[in-house]
């Protein structure tokens, strides 16, 4: 049952995302929808706010089947949904509806908090070369569960996608096969779930039966077990009983097992026997295509965002997509703050500095913004000429970077110029600004080129 402040809260947070990617009609949405919020549950009716007469109307009528249906998916319960006034909050009474009793809504006895986000999808999951291998055997374990590859062990620095696709694994199931008893939950949780049952805290079912009535046990950040020495025990019986009943196991951490600490040698062990595979970290061209997907979810126009910024925080942001995207969220910040609807490599210089922060991380995203301008100038990836090619047009459009970058930015030293181009050590660097200095005494192309691209580079 959905009691506390936090559950009612993301129960709605995830039916208001359900509802805007059904209606895809983001006007629609903020007329009605906008500013709505479950002002409390009692029994199994749902009571939603809304500020005007006209919404609750509408709502009443035209889309209170679609919201009941979205809420009962989300919850696996049945829920009336009644959308109210403000102007009537402490008018209304409260009406159980026939037949309804307590017990028909008994609360489930463990892991009340755990969920499925249904907006993590494998549709919602952008596939690179960097994750297609991980994201296929995903799909397998889905399309297969108990079967193929169990256990399934994810394993990546924080921030690249396990547990979306964790969720994903599961929805996917659970589209597939309503009746699938699917329970995603953090270790963390296991751990107090465990310590809650066998302190007497949970004292009127048994939690290994609860469990081996789960068909897919999908456990998050397996590596807080660490030193969990009766945790593990419980988690080493439940595990062996899932595997041999054929139903699927899905583990994540931040290590392959093998560099697990303070975990039981057979756990580790269990844990290998399945499918170990890593998420690696994105390419440029996958983070840009991240970018640009979270862009349209939020309901903006790629178009709107110049080319190269995409591409500088793609390079600056690889590093997590839960940075990305949050680097993202203060880019559109900081834009609409401004006022501005298209957004410009300085709005996004900014932006990134605000996040960095320090005069160094200015002049190193100034440095890209070169990078950027003197490949777009040529019709060039930037990681092409930040690459070991060394073709004429990728030498010549190196050397009017390091040109470019010594004399537009000041705070800049030759190694900083040399790191930024793929790691040119600083005589490189010296030499490339020493050829494109004689070049402009004579060669009246270059000059034009370096012009062209320093206008495109002001303010």
């Amino acid at each position: 049952m959905i009691s506390s402040i936090s559950e009612i809260a993301r129960l709605w947070d995830l039916t208001l995302k359900r509802v805007e990617q059904k209606l895809g009609d983001r006007q629609t949405f903020d007329s009605f929808f906008a500013g709505t919020y479950i002002n409390e549950i009692y029994g199994n009716r749902i009571q939603v706010i809304v500020e005007k007469d006209l919404a609750r109307a509408v709502l009443n009528t035209k889309y209170i089947q679609m919201v009941t249906d979205i809420v009962n998916d989300i919850t696996e319960d049945t829920y009336e949904v009644e959308f109210v006034s403000s102007k009537e909050i402490g008018k209304l009474e409260r009406k159980e509806p026939k037949g309804f009793s307590p017990q028909q809504n008994k609360e489930t006895p463990f892991f009340s908090d755990s969920f499925l986000d249904p907006s993590l999808t494998f549709d919602s999951y952008v596939v690179g070369q960097f994750n297609k291998e991980v994201y296929h055997a995903a799909k397998v374990v889905a399309e297969n569960p108990g079967i193929r590859f169990n256990p399934f062990f994810l394993y990546s620095h924080s921030g690249l996608g396990k547990t979306h696709l964790m969720h994903a694994v599961g929805n996917y199931i659970k589209e597939k096969n309503p009746a699938t008893k699917v329970l995603l939950i953090s270790a963390q949780a296991f751990v107090e779930e465990y310590i809650g049952f066998v302190t007497g805290e949970k004292d009127a079912d048994d939690l290994a039966t609860y469990l081996k009535g789960i068909d897919v046990l999908m456990i998050d950040d397996v590596q807080n077990l660490a030193s969990r020495e009766k945790s593990q025990d419980f988690l080493f019986t439940i595990y062996n009983w899932m595997i041999a009943h054929k139903k699927q196991v899905v583990v994540s951490s931040d290590r392959q097992p093998n560099e697990l600490e303070k975990i039981q040698d057979r756990l580790i062990t269990r844990f290998s026997q399945g499918l170990v595979i890593k998420i690696n970290e994105p390419d440029q061209e996958s983070c840009v295509e991240i970018l640009k997907k979270k862009i349209q979810e939020r309901g903006m126009n790629v178009n709107d965002f110049d080319p190269s910024v995409l591409i500088l925080y793609a390079e600056k942001f690889s590093k997590s997509i839960r940075d990305l995207e949050g680097a993202l969220n203060r880019l559109t910040l900081k834009a609409e703050f401004l006022g501005e609807n298209y957004i410009t490599m300085d709005i996004a210089i900014e932006a990134a500095e605000d996040i960095l922060g320090g005069k160094q991380v200015s002049t190193q995203l100034n440095g890209q913004k070169i990078i950027n301008t003197v490949a777009d100038y040529y019709k060039l990836e930037p990681s092409q000429i930040t690459g070991k090619t060394r073709t004429s047009q990728l030498v010549l459009a190196r050397h009017i970077c390091m040109y470019l970058m010594r004399y537009m930015l000041t705070e800049i030293s030759l190694k900083q110029i040399g790191s930024l181009l793929g790691g040119k050590d600083h005589t490189t660097v010296m030499s490339g600004i020493s050829n494109v200095e004689k070049g402009l005494k004579t060669d009246e192309a270059l000059k034009q080129a370096i012009e062209e691209i320093q206008n495109r580079l002001k303010p």
